[in-house]
């Protein structure tokens, strides 16, 4: 998946764990950019009596370079502070919650926004409340308007939300780490069963998100609302990330716990995929600590990636240039490394520079589509992933097909891809109800009670 679970120490703090970010024009109000990171990965919405939350001693941050030296200029902060109204009860609710001041709730979480740029740090937001769990229909009666009471307005144009929603990403997980099977050609695979469609392993599930919109000119390096998008300062980077407290010190009750030290980071995320499938296992927590800016010492695993080694045996004879293809794969250098320079794709370009790192690259100059393709760049609509990354956007598919081979032809015109490699697809198309067209744009978490897994 995009980064649930994706490596050894992170999959063990789900809290911490980044699993996925989202960084787009905001569709409905294309004079800001909505920046999306996930946390809290894989939730099962039956998940009481303990429900899911943020961590409150978890720094969780958005990062933007607008600059293209891949470090941040600007970046937003989110802490979190759980609160008890009686600490008396094993109960979450102790009857229908119906807002968010709602007496009943027992267990609830606030949070601090801060907008950090050079040496200063201003706060924009105190004590935001975030929606509780939707737990059920006896519970959460009306789940919506509790979700709509949560985003909150910063002023100066800035909205945030955070709390609990549908996980957007959609995966054939069980399949794709069946040895890299795609149901609809498994009948092709190295162990071959009769294709299928594929199966929507996230559609169930919830996740935690943090979703800010903030207007493009409070993002840019020079305050302006770029309109040129063959100018470098058209392009952000954009990242999230996790970190915790160098020391954590626990007592026997295991009831007080004091936190002391510089924050480390745990988690990041990027481009989708990229510590998932790119990043040796080996490598994996090296890669969460680090910083993009050094992402020249994990390049090996672009310029050479695995999967493009194993899906000419995962699928015989059906990726045979592939197969041949040994050379450097500077395609996926310029996607994930350095945004596409001009000249590859007529009329756009997402480079911000020649610093080799894992952000994602987004061209604000780009206006949003009235109708999205979910194969975005590869399926002529330059809104989408990888110029940012949009919620429907299917990205899975997308950097199939870009390591199949589709995309290097961009830079050696005498490369002819394989014609499976530009049908490649993992069959899935997510139900409408997961988005919803106004801000947050993620959509309501599945109740414990109505939850099709259930």
């Amino acid at each position: 998946m995009s980064s649930h679970r994706e490596a050894p120490e992170i999959s063990k703090d789900p809290v911490a764990d980044n699993a996925d970010t989202y960084a787009f024009v905001s569709p409905d109000k294309p004079g800001t950019v909505t920046m999306v990171t996930n946390y809290v990965p894989l939730q099962a919405p039956p998940g009481g009596p303990n429900f899911f939350e943020f961590g409150d001693d978890v720094l969780y941050e958005i990062h933007i370079d607008n600059n293209g030296d891949a470090l941040a200029e600007i970046t937003y902060q989110f802490r979190f502070e759980t609160i008890l109204r009686n600490p008396n009860t094993f109960l979450y609710n102790t009857g229908p919650i119906s807002r968010l001041g709602d007496p009943n709730w027992n267990k609830r979480q606030f949070y601090t926004v801060t907008r950090v740029e050079g040496k200063k740090s201003r706060v924009l937001g105190t004590g935001l409340a975030c929606p509780p769990c939707n737990i059920g229909p006896r519970s959460t009666p009306n789940y919506a308007a509790l979700g709509i009471e949560a985003v909150h307005s910063l002023g100066s144009g800035v909205t945030v939300f955070a709390g609990q929603r549908n996980d957007p990403f959609f995966v054939d997980l069980g399949s794709i780490f069946d040895l890299g099977d795609l149901r609809p050609f498994q009948n092709l695979h190295l162990i071959p069963t009769a294709a299928a469609p594929g199966v929507d392993a996230t559609k169930a599930l919830n996740i935690h998100t943090i979703a800010i919109q903030v207007p493009i000119g409070d993002l840019t390096a020079n305050g302006k609302v770029p309109t040129d998008v063959m100018s470098a300062s058209s392009v952000l980077g954009i990242w999230g990330a996790a970190s915790r407290r160098k020391m954590r010190v626990v007592d026997t009750a295991n009831d007080e716990k004091s936190e002391s030290g510089p924050w480390v980071q745990v988690s990041r995320l990027g481009n989708p995929l990229f510590n998932e499938v790119l990043v040796p296992l080996g490598q994996k927590d090296r890669w969460n600590a680090s910083q993009p800016v050094n992402d020249k010492d994990f390049a090996a695993g672009v310029t050479h990636p695995e999967l493009g080694k194993l899906l000419p045996v995962l699928y015989p004879k059906v990726f045979p240039n592939l197969a041949a293809l040994t050379a450097p794969r500077a395609d996926l250098e310029a996607i994930l490394l350095t945004g596409l320079p001009a000249g590859i794709v007529p009329g756009f370009q997402n480079n911000n520079g020649k610093v080799l790192a894992d952000m994602l690259r987004l061209n604000v100059a780009v206006p949003p589509t009235a109708n999205p393709n979910p194969l975005g760049l590869i399926g002529g609509d330059a809104a989408g992933f990888p110029n940012g990354r949009r919620l429907i956007d299917d990205v899975v598919t997308i950097e199939l097909r870009a390591i199949a081979g589709v995309t290097y032809p961009l830079v050696d015109k005498t490369y002819k891809a394989d014609a499976a490699a530009a049908l490649i697809t993992q069959g899935i198309t997510p139900a409408a109800s997961r988005y919803q067209s106004t801000f947050p744009y993620v959509g309501d978490p599945y109740d414990g009670y109505d939850n099709p897994s259930s």
